[in-house]
């Protein structure tokens, strides 16, 4: 699924920060893997290569076969909009929106009709559990709730890949596990591949592959 060859990034400032130095990675169709380190050491650079949402200064990032580094912002757009899904630490939800409201966000840029993309967000909802709370603001929810919600809009556009960054870091141990059970859930489901950024090491275990991120240089875990 991804192929990352001699992948740097620096951002330029005062004194210039190296993110990613050198990352050579393959991740297969299908696999989950996990991705831990150090504050600062890549892992959000990392998701935003693989998202399209920021390009590399050296080296390429090809999903599929396609370079992303290569690609103009609207054909980036259009992979984000169909191919990718995001979740966030966090819940990234539109506080004016209800649930159902906030998960049909992820189709319109796909242009897909008022009707469906209703439908389709009810469906997914109901996939997370939520179908009872889909009326709901998200100031009305608790906070797995959110997550689930969250979860919805990021699987709803039907996507080759989930990337998280944290998904579980502001929810304590019983729903941190309840959420990455729909994950793995969802990854066995429908063979998505998955990404997911993460301090904690009871969510890593539960990746079939785990990497380590420090200093910009990427490593396998045992």
């Amino acid at each position: 699924m991804y192929d990352l060859r001699n992948v740097t990034k620096r951002y330029a400032g005062t004194r210039a920060v190296v993110a990613l130095d050198d990352v050579s990675l393959e991740i297969p169709d299908g696999q989950m893997v996990a991705v831990q380190g150090p504050t600062g050491g890549g892992k959000s650079t990392l998701l935003q290569m693989l998202g399209g949402m920021d390009r590399p200064s050296e080296g390429s990032v090809e999903l599929a076969g396609r370079d992303l580094a290569g690609l103009s912002g609207g054909e980036l757009a259009r992979v984000r909009a169909h191919e990718v899904g995001i979740v966030f630490q966090t819940f990234n939800l539109l506080a004016t929106l209800s649930a159902v409201e906030n998960v049909e966000t992820a189709l319109v840029p796909a242009g897909v009709p008022h009707e469906e993309r209703r439908a389709r967000a009810r469906e997914a909802l109901g996939s997370v559990g939520l179908a009872d709370r889909a009326d709901h603001l998200p100031g009305e929810l608790s906070g797995g709730e959110q997550q689930r919600v969250a979860l919805a809009r990021a699987l709803v556009k039907k996507p080759r890949v989930l990337l998280a960054d944290e998904p579980t870091g502001n929810l304590d141990v019983g729903t941190r596990d309840e959420i990455m059970d729909l994950i793995e859930e969802r990854w066995r489901a429908e063979g998505l591949t998955i990404v997911l950024v993460t301090h904690d090491p009871r969510v890593a275990e539960r990746a079939e592959r785990r990497l380590q991120i420090v200093k910009g240089r990427v490593s396998e875990s045992a």
